[in-house]
């Protein structure tokens, strides 16, 4: 990804303040649910001259989770959805960033929720870079992916009266993140 601006490897932190995590899911097979987690961390690693060198790296507190509806939350916590007492974080590893022809980074990687990886393909459009006003180095990235629920082990549904079920199984992700350069 083009954020290192030296020929030696260069780390990125996420600014945790600028950064969001939300996702999206069909809700009685009608409508769509959207939420977020507060909390993100990570860092991004690598050569700008070579994309294939970035190691992506962020955690996700799954007790962040937030719907605007605590009751809803509470039941996204509990053992029928994330279990966040038993798997505190979402996590994603990076294994390959690669450019494509328009500019963005298919980004492959390993996504672990409540204790399952599965490997997933990340599309990262890039949003820039600056200096803020106390001369740190920051950059911006829009990442969104989807996936299957059920393939990290969020099986639970209901069935609804008049046929379909309470919660679809594709779950969009989309992340916003700024990153700023660390000066280790």
């Amino acid at each position: 990804m083009s954020t290192v601006t030296t020929a030696a490897a260069t780390t990125w932190r996420v600014d945790p303040i600028h950064s969001h995590v939300e996702f999206a899911v069909r809700h009685l097979m009608i409508s769509t649910v959207k939420g977020r987690f507060a909390a993100v961390a990570g860092t991004l690693t690598g050569d700008e001259r070579d994309p294939d060198s970035a190691a992506i790296e962020l955690t996700i507190p799954a007790a962040s989770i937030d719907t605007r509806e605590s009751q809803r939350d509470a039941h996204l916590r509990s053992a029928d959805f994330f279990e966040a007492d038993k798997y505190p974080d979402l996590r994603f590893r990076s294994r390959r960033v690669a450019p494509d022809r328009s500019g963005a980074f298919l980004v492959t990687g390993d996504l672990t929720i409540r204790d399952v990886t599965r490997p997933v393909t990340v599309t990262v459009h890039p949003g820039g870079r600056v200096r803020d006003l106390q001369g740190a180095e920051r950059a911006g990235y829009s990442a969104t992916t989807r996936i299957s629920r059920k393939d990290f082990g969020l099986t639970w549904n209901q069935i609804l009266e008049a046929g379909g079920v309470a919660v679809g199984d594709e779950v969009t992700i989309s992340v916003e993140l700024q990153l700023v350069r660390t000066t280790e």
